[in-house]
């Protein structure tokens, strides 16, 4: 299949699943998310508000708290809600793309960044409480749906480009209806 629309076309389907036609186009919405890692341990984030409350999440999550503000450079938003959100800076790097989609919604653009050391001390905030998981028992059934499919990338600082449209059931509750995860053609031949 080829890459969805709204993705860079750089990169090769890895997974896909759900059924139907991709939604519309719509304006988009640009925000961050940014994971920190630590040998077997990654930091992940229990959302208290906004959109994916009571999800466990990257820290800068998706939406509320995670937006790029006009001035700001993507990174710089990055470092901004890390800092905010769980207190630490870290060095990020880039490492994919997620596209969200929900009928009659902005589409969230959102740039993942990951680190693998950080300075300062974790602290919780009034948006996250974050949290120490072993990756080998990241909690999968209290994330988004579509987290399994290209977080072990991001594990294997493989660059990843993801879409998933969304239908919302509730202001809580959004549920998947096709998605696909797709591996930078780049970084596969310099393998």
């Amino acid at each position: 299949m080829t890459t969805p629309p709204g993705l860079p076309c750089h990169f090769q389907q890895a997974e896909e699943g759900g059924s139907g036609d991709w939604l519309p186009e719509a304006p988009i919405k640009h925000y961050t998310n940014a994971f920190v890692l630590q040998g077997d341990k990654i930091l992940l984030g229990l959302k208290r508000r906004g959109l994916g409350i009571h999800k466990s999440a990257c820290l800068c999550s998706t939406n509320v708290g995670g937006k790029v503000e006009p001035h700001e450079a993507v990174r710089e938003a990055a470092l901004r809600e890390l800092q905010e959100e769980a207190g630490i800076t870290a060095p990020l790097e880039p490492a994919g793309t997620l596209l969200f989609v929900v009928p009659g919604e902005k589409w969230a653009h959102i740039d993942i960044f990951r680190a693998e050391e950080y300075s300062g001390t974790i602290t919780p905030s009034e948006e996250m409480l974050p949290e120490w998981f072993n990756k080998a028992n990241i909690p999968y059934e209290k994330m988004w749906d579509t987290d399994r499919y290209w977080l072990p990338l991001l594990l294997a600082k493989t660059p990843f480009a993801v879409r998933a449209d969304f239908d919302r059931q509730d202001a809580e509750t959004y549920v998947v209806r096709r998605w696909w995860v797709g591996v930078d053609l780049d970084s596969q031949t310099k393998e």
